[in-house]
């Protein structure tokens, strides 16, 4: 019978308001209130605890479609969206959309859990396949959202939208994703519709002035920062500081049509840049990500908290560096929902005893072990960097986990 009470003993936990030391007690997929003697002892002697990283804007179904070529900046999305129009023709965009949409949208979750990502804010019309119970990712839900103002065709139109979402449930758009004049109206233009309001979260915001970012924070609103996709596509992104500062700014990836590889990829690419410190680095994608999105059991590690977990080696120093500039390949482990679904070798024995038929796996050349329900092999194949080991016997793992509880 599966375990459904586990001890992780002997780590720190980090989240950007304290590192602690006393054991993480996990039953029934949360964060338990008090430690069980039947627990399960997972031994993290030298580790730390984070969070699941939230990812508060990306595009899973596109994934794995080829970016556009850009040899300069666009003006703005639109620019970029009208370009693409052409590439739609080049045999690789074309076998990509070939592939069913659903296996499409469980490689963008995949993508995400690989890195330490457990929860992600999905920017596209829902898909039945989102609803699949074991889908790699939890997901953003019950919310409302547009597209933007200046691609009216695509998605629910803007006020009507936002009138049908209460107030207490995020609603979310593309705004100000440029450079020119016309980013530089939208978020006017949004106030004058009366959609700018404490719900309201902004994607990108590249095109806003101090003027503006002031009226957001005013409001109550928020933006969405993904620097890697504005740097690609823009030129430019914009100044996080004072968004940070007022807990009204996220971190999301977007996609790799246009953005980063994934959430660490862009952690890794703003760690030491644009002012912000690895602690408000690590709120933009745990505490502050989901006070703006209304996720109050994610982001955190208190009793009550889904126990979704990111395991790191400790590295010295500041324990946020520790995960904030790392590659997917050296977490440890991922957690969801109390147990473990993508981890070392080593830790064979939790997948056992938590029920999780786990399969060895190669992570950009390091051996893994991944929840079967995940390794479905025409998903394996779309995933760059994954690929499935030929199966070995399970001892020496079990061998290890043995040693390191001792």
């Amino acid at each position: 019978m599966p375990y459904r009470h586990a001890s992780l003993c002997d780590a720190a936990t980090v989240t950007p308001e304290a590192v602690t030391r006393a054991p993480l007690p996990i039953g029934a997929g949360r964060i338990d209130t008090a430690l069980r003697a039947s627990a399960y002892r997972v031994e993290l002697r030298d580790h730390l605890i984070f969070p699941g990283l939230i990812n508060a804007h990306d595009h899973l179904q596109v994934n794995a479609v080829p970016p556009l070529p850009a040899h300069a900046p666009f003006p703005n999305s639109y620019a970029w969206i009208s370009a693409f129009q052409a590439h739609f023709e080049h045999p690789e965009v074309i076998a990509a959309l070939q592939v069913p949409k659903a296996l499409r949208m469980r490689q963008g979750a995949l993508k995400n859990l690989l890195a330490g990502t457990t929860c992600v804010a999905h920017h596209d019309p829902w898909h039945p396949a989102l609803d699949a119970d074991d889908f790699p990712v939890a997901l953003l839900r019950d919310y409302g959202w547009s597209y933007a103002l200046g691609w009216p065709g695509y998605g629910p139109p803007v006020q009507e939208s936002f009138a049908a979402t209460p107030c207490d449930r995020p609603w979310l758009i593309h705004l100000a994703e440029g450079t020119d004049a016309i980013a530089h109206a939208e978020l006017a233009q949004l106030d004058q519709y009366g959609c700018l309001a404490g719900n309201s979260v902004l994607m990108h915001g590249v095109g806003t002035s101090g003027e503006d970012i002031e009226r957001i924070i005013a409001h109550g609103a928020a933006v969405v920062w993904c620097p890697r996709s504005n740097l690609n596509l823009l030129g430019r992104t914009l100044d996080p500081r004072r968004l940070c500062a007022a807990g009204r700014l996220a971190l999301g990836s977007d996609s790799r049509l246009s953005g980063a590889r994934d959430l660490l990829d862009e952690l890794a690419g703003v760690i030491d840049r644009y002012g912000l410190d690895p602690t408000q680095l690590l709120a933009l994608v745990t505490t502050q990500a989901a006070r703006i999105l209304r996720l109050p059991s994610r982001g955190h590690l208190q009793p009550g908290a889904i126990a979704d977990l990111v395991i790191v080696e400790d590295r010295g120093g500041d324990p946020v560096r520790s995960l904030v500039g790392i590659e997917r390949s050296q977490i440890r482990a991922v957690v969801r929902d109390g147990v473990p679904r993508i981890a070392d070798p080593d830790f064979a024995e939790w997948f056992a005893v938590a029920g999780v038929e786990a399969v060895p796996v190669m992570l950009d050349g390091k051996p893994k072990l991944l929840d079967r329900a995940l390794a479905d092999p025409d998903l394996l194949a779309l995933e760059p960097g994954l690929e499935r080991m030929a199966a070995r016997p399970i001892e020496p793992a079990l061998a290890m986990a043995g040693e390191r509880a001792q």
